[in-house]
């Protein structure tokens, strides 16, 4: 991308401003003044922030930067921040970056010399994970899924020994289809919770193991709508005699790639040490899950 020859001895600030993800009571003092001293406002989508900025009578001008357009349309947000004109961003709810455009914008900014400046505020994920009840020194956020069986399955597949807790986003008509698959993943029985439409008028927060919250979800269909946060707890590995090391799960996949499931199970176990009804049982999973 070029950058605009014009610029101002002082560049403006670029200021990336969480708006509230439903209760507009959740903005902050701050983000109400940036968003009325700023020269341009660069908006997710325009026509839903008029609301917002209506609603706190703010007369600021927007112009729209989403993930269709940010690419081509930064330059124009760059010449104003160069010829010293301060811009904020904002998405459609929460905090911009966050499963919502900006990073361009962002990255071109501070490539160019630009100050950033976060306003922080509203954000999904971290409002599910501070009422959630699972573990919070260690998360990892996923995002959305795949929309797509196959690709959700094998994104699931690649975090199902993930340790730290597992934050993700989903849309409310895979919902279902994506605690089904979790369920299956990651175990019935693993600790999961469900988020809803978060500090909005049906706001739901639901936990339960995943087994139980796949069929909870599947009776009421007042649960498939809205926006959703699901985190699951982190796989913990087994312990004492039920304990089975990655050398001697990497021994039993290499024997099941050749040999019949009881032999495999027999052989590892006289390999590892391990006992070899656990190693059989392990065997019957991984083959099931294949």
């Amino acid at each position: 991308m070029t950058v605009p020859a014009t610029t101002h001895s002082t560049p403006g600030c670029l200021y990336v401003v969480a708006t509230p993800i439903g209760n507009l009571d959740d903005i902050t003092a701050r983000a109400l003044g940036v968003l009325k001293s700023v020269a341009l406002i660069a908006a997710e989508d325009t026509r839903h922030s008029a609301k917002l900025l209506q609603h706190f009578g703010i007369s600021t001008p927007s112009a729209p930067c989403h993930e269709h357009n940010e690419r081509d349309q930064g330059g124009r947000f760059l010449a104003r921040l160069l010829a010293g004109d301060d811009v904020a961003l904002i998405s459609d709810a929460g905090t911009p970056l966050i499963s919502d455009p900006g990073y361009h914008l962002v990255r071109q900014a501070r490539e160019a010399g630009i100050r950033v400046v976060p306003v922080p505020g509203a954000c999904a994920l971290i409002a599910a994970l501070s009422s959630a009840g699972l573990p919070s020194d260690r998360f990892i956020f996923e995002g959305f899924l795949p929309a797509k069986a196959v690709g959700r399955r094998a994104r699931l597949e690649q975090v199902r020994e993930e340790p730290r807790t597992l934050i993700f986003y989903e849309a409310p008509h895979r919902i279902l289809e994506c605690l089904q698959d979790m369920r299956d993943v990651f175990g019935a029985e693993r600790p999961a919770l469900l988020a809803r439409e978060l500090t909005k008028t049906f706001e739901t927060l639901q936990g339960m193991p995943l087994a139980d919250l796949a069929k909870w979800v599947a009776a009421d269909a007042n649960q498939q709508r809205g926006e959703c946060v699901v985190l699951v707890a982190g796989w913990q590995a087994p312990e004492g005699d039920d304990a089975v090391s990655a050398e001697a799960m990497r021994v039993l996949d290499l024997l099941l790639a050749e040999m019949p499931l009881k032999r495999a199970a027999a052989l590892a176990a006289e390999i590892t040490g391990v006992r070899k009804n656990l190693l059989y049982q392990v065997a019957l999973e991984r083959q099931k899950d294949g």
